[in-house]
């Protein structure tokens, strides 16, 4: 490969619990390619993973309520978040003079560090690349980001939000280039943007070095969710609970009970290194999504496909979840509760004879961060 880059990348601290995959194996595989990457994000958390890259950070609050409120409302009226970011590192001449970007590429799910990125691209003189996980339209009111929905804090949010929808469309269509994670989400922005802003889907997927398919007999027969659970989750959630408690009631004491597994980042999380295995013990995976949200193909869902473990996703999101489960013949998208009722009896069954499950896939390789990777080289990094 030519042309060599040095790419400074900007995102949200990748800390626990989520560690932000599609950045920490982006870097990796630009860095395994010969290209030259610097992460550069908020101080926050730790960041315990091995990684092959620098990660610069920089302290924006001092700690304590009264700091964070203060600059939270000043962020709102002033943009204080982006612009103070940018001016910490632009002000270290020396962290980026030694090696001269070539480009700054911006990941992340809301207006900070978009603005940052773009300040910063400006000063250097070098094209900006927005890589936008999420969107606040993707789901009403952005429900995704919060769990409960007070009604008196209901316009403040509605404030930030349309604050915030207008300063990051005010940086996308100052963009070089942009990627993001799903149809939905590429044909929404190109609404936005002019056709002088070309505009990707790079699908998130999964590492071939952590989630691969390994049948691991097992003595009990577990449905898994690994993940934030949301309100608008919930529902769905109950629905699967009560397939399975009628299940275990037509069982009763004649067969092992199916058992719901748990985990998010509030109660049981799974450390990151160990989420493969935990995935490889499953009997079903399942991802709870909700008929409202638009193109939201979650990680674990990849990291799933990689394990070739069935997926078990309620309800269906009519949308590009549901095409991908039925492209890839991942599992099932259903709200139908005699369906799901169905397909965790085809898996038990299957449990039941092996100790273990397994779903035979198609065009797996395709969702590999090596593939994402290869994307991205195309999109960007061959001209």
């Amino acid at each position: 490969m030519t042309n060599k880059k040095n790419i400074l990348v900007l995102s949200d601290p990748p800390a626990a619990p989520g560690y932000l995959p599609r950045v920490r194996y982006l870097c990796d595989y630009l860095v395994r390619q010969g290209h030259q990457v610097t992460l550069l994000t908020e101080q926050y958390g730790t960041m315990d993973f091995v990684h092959s890259y620098p990660i610069v950070t920089i302290p924006m609050y001092s700690g304590g309520t009264i700091d964070w409120l203060m600059k939270t409302v000043w962020t709102l009226l002033t943009d204080w978040h982006n612009r103070a970011f940018a001016k910490k590192y632009l002000s270290g001449a020396a962290v980026y003079q030694a090696k001269p970007v070539d480009l700054v590429l911006c990941s992340a799910f809301s207006d900070f560090p978009l603005g940052a990125g773009l300040r910063i691209a400006q000063a250097l003189n070098v094209p900006l690349i927005c890589d936008i996980r999420d969107l606040d339209e993707q789901v009403d009111d952005s429900r995704y980001q919060y769990h409960h929905q007070s009604a008196w804090i209901m316009p403040f949010r509605r404030l930030y939000r349309a604050i915030h929808i207008r300063r990051r469309n005010k940086v996308l269509r100052a963009a070089n280039a942009i990627t993001t994670v799903s149809t939905w989400h590429a044909d929404f922005i190109k609404n936005l943007t002019s056709d002088s802003v070309p505009v990707f889907t790079i699908y998130n997927g999964y590492d071939a070095a952590q989630f691969y398919p390994e049948n691991i007999p097992t003595d009990r027969f577990t449905i898994t969710y690994i993940g934030s659970l949301f309100d608008w989750q919930k529902p769905a959630l109950a629905l699967v609970q009560q397939a399975i408690e009628e299940l275990n009631q037509i069982f009763k004491s004649s067969n092992p009970p199916i058992l719901i597994d748990l985990h998010t980042p509030q109660d049981r999380p799974v450390p990151h290194d160990r989420l493969g295995d935990t995935i490889r013990r499953s009997g079903i995976m399942l991802v709870l999504t909700n008929t409202h949200t638009h193109g939201m193909l979650t990680t674990k869902f990849y990291e799933a496909l990689g394990c070739e473990k069935p997926v078990l996703c309620v309800p269906s999101d009519q949308g590009a979840l549901s095409e991908l489960i039925q492209y890839t013949n991942a599992g099932i998208a259903t709200d139908d509760k005699e369906a799901i009722k169905a397909f965790i009896m085809d898996q038990y069954e299957q449990w039941k004879k092996q100790s273990f499950t397994r779903q035979h896939t198609r065009y797996r390789e395709n969702f590999s961060r090596e593939n994402q990777y290869d994307q991205f080289y195309r999109a960007y990094l061959q001209r």
